[in-house]
């Protein structure tokens, strides 16, 4: 399901348009990213979790010459889908 049609359920099943909706979604979109850059952690009970994860600084390899590397501590985001999520992909 891309954004129009996701804009388009909401739409018929809220009795809002399919205009507002599509804001709506796109107002989100640019709150979960704002927050995610700050560090915050979001969380939708059920359906998933999006924060951000230190990963320490360690040690690889570079795929094309397999001489050892330093790999510098970074931030990720982590997205863990929640119960509801898990048990509506299962069918």
């Amino acid at each position: 399901m891309n954004k129009t049609d996701l804009a388009s359920t909401i739409a018929q099943r809220t009795g809002v348009s399919a205009k507002d909706a599509n804001a709506v979604i796109g107002g989100l979109n640019d709150v979960i990213l704002e927050a995610v850059g700050r560090g915050e952690k979001i969380q939708l009970p059920g359906l998933l979790t999006i924060e951000v994860v230190d990963r320490a600084a360690r040690t690889g390899r570079n795929p094309q010459t397999g001489e050892e590397i330093q790999i510098a501590a970074t931030k990720a985001a982590k997205v863990t889908a929640g119960s509801k999520l898990k048990a509506a992909a299962k069918g």
